[in-house]
């Protein structure tokens, strides 16, 4: 594909971007809008699975199909991918009860799966390795526009239309992306000589459903040592086994194995995996500092988002075009990561929004490097052969990662507040319950929560519920609640900061050549000379 014309090219990189709005603008436009539908479909005990089935479906998809675009090419499953992705967002917006959205956001999790990886190892087929940067840095932006708009407008609507329009409204924006990928995208075929491994697959599948499923319910459904869990790490770990045992002796592995022994695509999904598991530490837990231990509102929370959303969306752009001028790939994510985690250390140390502003927006331009070297760098690693199932695992490994740590990342914060809050009732520090007599003060003691600190409106409600001789008891433990919650998250803080340091030492070992290509190290003796002319 790389012998169309530009002008061609640029028509079908445009169709790719609108693919890839449309699969990243439905997903984001439901996070403000879906505790309101919730309240409205009943169901609040299963929640999370309206967000956990997606995360699972899409991540088993994208590895997979990206495997599968490999051998029967790309255009047909980014067809496939947008209309599953039509199709589960209109069955979502049709849902009348919990159980019917959790099924139909899991066949939108299979479209999204495909679309968000087909769309950038797409890239790697139109341009060569020294020009995949600059593309992949603007789709990255378009993302990042989509997490700024999704939801704010979400919000706004969920209050003014029904909730099924916010699955509907884009739907014109999917029906345009397939034309323009039909009439398009260029029909390569694939190596259509390769079987598809369906003992592969299983096992693969088996091993992400149980890692997602236990880092999502450990230490919030279920307690980390509980038999589920478990059972689940059992399995993952069976899985992990199995995996490797079909994949070494497969003709056609789903993952194939030696991907792993190409130095720059192993560093590049370590490192993806340590970005974002130390991006989800910000992300995840700043508005915990914001909300909870400044008391501002939700809504300026999320305003405050929205400088760090515009850094990443103009650095993701200008770092992908001075990255294929340069292809630097040490200088570039050693500056992205190093960005992030210079950030988080402010953010472990801050005591004013003024610092949090600053952070979020350094952390946005260092998000905004680090968002492109990776994928582009396990692509160039890679032959043309394998871009697929190279840039699917790049996701997979970006998308372990935030699952991961934000389960680590909550299990740390909760047992740090525990700690914190013991260790100031019996330093005396705590307010003074020996003034309430006994029922008082153990209903009391029951609200010291930090759910409550996070609901401003409900904080104010019972306080002025009080009689006046506990109000200002109940201001003091929720002040030491609040001090319990800022200690623990500057712990959360530290440890991402350090996960992001790592990312940095990683980095430095990417190999780079002349005309910006990483190295590679080729499968076999019999493909070294195709790899490298192809890298060369």
């Amino acid at each position: 594909m790389q012998e169309l014309t530009n002008k061609k090219k640029m028509l079908v990189m445009i169709a790719l971007m609108a693919t890839m709005f449309f699969a990243s603008i439905n997903q984001t436009i439901i996070s403000a809008a879906l505790p309101k539908i919730i309240a409205q479909l009943g169901g609040m005990t299963y929640y999370s699975w309206v967000i956990t089935i997606y995360m699972l479906t899409s991540t088993i998809s994208t590895i997979i199909f990206g495997k599968l675009s490999d051998i029967y090419g790309r255009k047909k499953f980014l067809l496939f991918g947008i209309s599953v992705f039509l199709v589960g967002s209109f069955l979502t917006g049709l849902s009348g009860n919990i159980f019917q959205m959790i099924i139909f956001r899991g066949i939108q999790g299979i479209g999204g799966g495909m679309l968000m990886s087909i769309t950038l190892t797409a890239i790697g087929d139109l341009y060569p390795p020294e020009e995949r940067a600059k593309w992949t840095g603007t789709m990255m932006a378009i993302f990042g526009l989509s997490s700024i708009l999704g939801p704010v407008l979400g919000g706004v609507l969920v209050d003014f239309v029904a909730w099924k329009w916010l699955f509907w409204m884009f739907l014109p924006v999917g029906v345009i992306a397939f034309v323009m990928i039909w009439r398009m995208f260029p029909k390569a075929e694939g190596n259509s000589k390769e079987s598809i491994d369906y003992l592969g697959s299983v096992f693969l599948t088996i091993t992400i459903t149980g890692l997602i499923l236990g880092f999502s319910w450990a230490g919030s459904k279920y307690a980390w040592g509980s038999p589920q869990i478990i059972g689940l790490f059992t399995a993952t770990l069976l899985g992990v086994i199995m995996l490797i045992i079909v994949e070494s002796k497969a003709k056609f592995p789903i993952m194939p194995l030696s991907i792993f022994k190409n130095k720059g695509v192993t560093i590049s999904n370590v490192a993806s995996f340590v970005m974002s598991g130390g991006m989800m530490g910000a992300m995840s837990y700043i508005p915990f500092y914001i909300q909870g231990v400044k008391g501002m509102s939700a809504t300026q929370s999320g305003l405050l988002n929205i400088p760090m959303s515009i850094m990443m969306i103009i650095f993701s752009a200008l770092s992908g075009r001075w990255l294929s001028k340069t292809g630097n790939y040490r200088l570039f994510a050693a500056l992205g990561l190093g960005a992030m985690s210079g950030s988080m250390v402010i953010m472990a140390n801050m005591n004013n929004v003024v610092w949090a502003a600053v952070s979020l927006i350094i952390f946005g331009v260092g998000l905004g490097f680090g968002m492109t070297v990776f994928t582009t760098a396990a692509q160039n690693s890679s032959p043309p052969s394998q871009l697929g199932v190279v840039t699917a695992t790049c996701t997979l490994f970006r998308n372990l990662g935030g699952t991961i740590f934000i389960a680590v990342f909550g299990s740390i914060m909760n047992a740090s507040i525990a700690s914190n809050m013991g260790k100031a009732m019996a330093s005396g520090a705590g307010p003074d319950f020996t003034k309430l007599d006994g029922a008082t003060a153990e209903k009391i003691k029951t609200m010291a929560t930090p759910q409550l600190l996070l609901d401003k409106n409900k904080l104010e409600a019972i306080q002025a519920s009080l009689p006046s001789q506990v109000q200002q008891i109940f201001v003091d433990m929720m002040d030491m609640v609040r001090t319990a919650m800022g200690q623990a998250l500057s712990w959360v803080f530290y440890i991402g900061a350090f996960l992001l340091f790592v990312g940095v030492v990683l980095s430095l070992f990417l190999k780079v050549k002349p005309g910006g290509v990483a190295e590679t190290e080729p499968e076999n003796k019999d493909n070294e000379d195709d790899d490298m002319e192809m890298v060369s």
